[in-house]
């Protein structure tokens, strides 16, 4: 999707604002990301950062992951050839949250990765207790279909969860369920599109039976809080 096919679409679905996220597969594409972010990063796209943990030049991509002003990194545990809770990976982290910055987790399934993934909720909780104080986002309601483990070990963690794909391929009693034991203050509205449709996405989080105060804040209120907007 192109950026001003994105905004039809926001415009068209009344959707204020989008966060873009990007990925390095390799570290020679971590700068070009980069530069290019910088170019849709606007008031109503907000691009994260791009960053490949797994190199010896990590930090200077942090620096400039924060020179340029963005809110935050997304890593994505398959595409990058690391397992989330190696601790050769927690130095990059460290620095990361010493800037101030979010980061954001692909976890649990993808169709490139095989079993068992590099993350899993059991990971991301470890992580949770190491890092805490840290802003930690993890994607798919805490990991792609691996939300009986989220509900065992991760809900009620300090970290974020976003609902990207959770809320077109988790149980929806289930999916309720992880949302209103972990609370409303740390879910975050996310479709992962264009894998999924973001309209779609909203009217099943309008459908659940949380409070509506818990609504808003799932559809904009903590990510409002979170990201300082």
């Amino acid at each position: 999707m192109t950026r001003n096919g994105l905004l039809s679409y926001m415009d068209a679905h009344g959707i204020d604002k989008s966060v873009v996220l990007s990925i390095a597969t390799k570290p020679s594409q971590v700068a070009k990301i980069n530069a290019w972010a910088s170019t849709v990063n606007d008031d109503r796209l907000i691009t994260f950062g791009a960053a490949y943990p797994m190199w010896e030049g990590w930090k200077a991509d942090v620096d400039d992951v924060v020179a340029r002003g963005f809110k935050g990194i997304k890593l994505h545990p398959e595409y990058q050839n690391f397992t989330v809770d190696d601790e050769s990976v927690f130095p990059f982290y460290e620095y990361a949250f010493s800037k101030g910055l979010i980061i954001l987790w692909h976890a649990g399934y993808d169709p490139i990765g095989t079993p068992p993934y590099r993350s899993n909720p059991r990971r991301f909780a470890a992580l949770a207790d190491r890092f805490d104080g840290g802003k930690m986002v993890i994607a798919h309601l805490g990991g792609q279909e691996q939300w009986v483990e989220t509900a065992e070990y991760l809900v009620g963690k300090n970290v974020y969860m976003d609902t990207s794909m959770a809320t077109k391929y988790c149980p929806k009693d289930l999916f309720e369920y992880i949302v209103t034991r972990h609370g409303a203050d740390r879910i975050l509205f996310a479709s992962d599109s264009p894998w999924s449709d973001t309209a779609e996405a909203a009217d099943m989080i309008r459908s659940c039976a949380f409070t509506e105060e818990d609504k808003e804040k799932i559809l904009h209120g903590t990510a409002e809080k979170l990201l300082g907007i």
